[in-house]
């Protein structure tokens, strides 16, 4: 029989060290490594009143803007006002370069001229007409009264009626002209009026008091028709197109009071409403449209600014809470990793109003002192190993 080797002091040593290095290790992987239970932090299910509001952000827009140019391609002449500038209503704010209108604006007008001169000699000629029908048809009516007497041959009154169709004949050759030149005289008026229209649409005027914010073009410059020469706003129009998440737009209505946060001056709170819900969302962003006006215009703002907005809407009823950052997506599922004891699993849930402070409407999936996860060091799966503590400590960067 083969005999052990006999045990040291220094083997012993040596094996107890092994040991207790393993178990180091082993305490490390578990507890602290990447075997180490996960770190949660969670919240109990509450029943309490909920102070909704919709969150979104958005630009100073101008509801009311004008853009100005040109009826027809032409080149720009002058213009007379800079960008910022306050303009008046009617005041001139640039001329195009009128080519040949003027010239073509006399030409109709001597045209009209001559046409209400021909007007004027065709209505003379339907009165002269029409008297030479009258005394043909009279002269006809003596002649046929003479016949029937016999004291005229039949002749003679074929003669006498053949007048009168030639002067009839005459009268409506002599209406037929009159309505003629009318028309011609319709025509140059309207061609008249139209390249007055064209001439005057050369002098680009403020269609109300507003303020210049871009000049497109400058003297020299050709524009086709409806190109913009010069953009204006009216600056008491101002309000702030606000784009809100279709998931959290529950509530959204006219009227609702609006706290406006503009990012030019973030200490300064400005109240308004909701002036317009658009009809049509974005179908890319998800997200729907608002328009909120200023109570009160602050003083330097400006188009373009960005803004923060917080819609304020009625207090809930007592209803079931969780805290928003509870809620997770897990396989395409949204939902809350709810606790079971040393249990976890993913429950999905029909949400609704959420508030500022962080907790959101429950509808469906939950009920009262039910405990969900609220944060948690790494994704979660039903088998995850869990340890709940008060609070995530920030591990320091390497």
């Amino acid at each position: 029989m083969k005999k052990l080797p006999r045990l040291t002091p220094k083997h012993i040593a040596v094996a107890f060290v092994g040991l207790a290095l393993l178990s180091l290790l082993s305490f490390v992987a578990f507890r602290m490594g990447p075997l180490a239970p996960v770190q949660i932090t969670s919240a109990r299910v509450e029943n309490k009143a909920l102070t909704p509001s919709i969150y979104g952000v958005g630009t100073v827009e101008a509801q009311q803007s004008w853009l100005l140019g040109p009826l027809a391609a032409s080149r720009v002449l002058r213009v007379h006002v800079t960008v910022g500038q306050h303009v008046k209503a009617g005041q001139l704010l640039a001329e195009m370069d009128p080519l040949d209108l003027d010239q073509r604006v006399k030409s109709q007008e001597a045209a009209l001229a001559k046409a209400e001169s021909v007007l004027a000699t065709v209505q003379a000629q339907l009165e002269d007409a029409q008297m030479r029908r009258a005394v043909a048809n009279a002269n006809w009516l003596r002649q046929k009264d003479l016949a029937q007497q016999s004291f005229i041959s039949q002749g003679a009154l074929e003669s006498r009626e053949q007048e009168w169709v030639s002067a009839n004949a005459g009268f409506k050759v002599a209406q037929a002209n009159l309505t003629s030149a009318l028309q011609d005289i319709q025509k140059i008026q309207a061609d008249t009026h139209a390249a007055a229209l064209q001439r005057q649409s050369m002098r680009l005027l403020a269609p109300a008091d507003a303020v210049v914010i871009s000049r497109d073009a400058e003297a020299g410059s050709t524009v086709v028709a409806g190109q913009a020469v010069l953009r204006l706003a009216q600056p008491q129009s101002l309000w702030v197109r606000m784009r809100i998440d279709q998931g959290r737009s529950l509530g959204l209505a006219v009227g609702l009071p609006a706290s406006i946060v503009l990012r030019a001056n973030p200490h300064q709170t400005l109240a308004g409403k909701v002036a317009r819900v658009e009809w049509q969302s974005d179908a890319v962003t998800e997200e729907r449209i608002a328009q909120v006006s200023f109570d009160h215009l602050p003083a330097n703002v400006s188009m373009g600014d960005t803004a923060e907005l917080t819609l304020s809407l009625m207090a809930t009823a007592p209803t079931l809470q969780i805290p928003q950052a509870s809620v997770q997506q897990y396989q395409g599922r949204s939902g809350v990793w709810k606790l079971h004891a040393n249990q976890l699993e993913f429950v999905d849930v029909e949400l609704g109003a959420f508030s500022l402070d962080g907790w959101v409407q429950v509808r469906q999936g939950l009920k009262i002192d039910d405990e969900v996860v609220v944060y948690t060091e790494k994704s979660l799966t039903p088998n995850t190993r869990f340890k709940r503590v008060s609070a995530l400590v920030k591990k320091a960067q390497p």
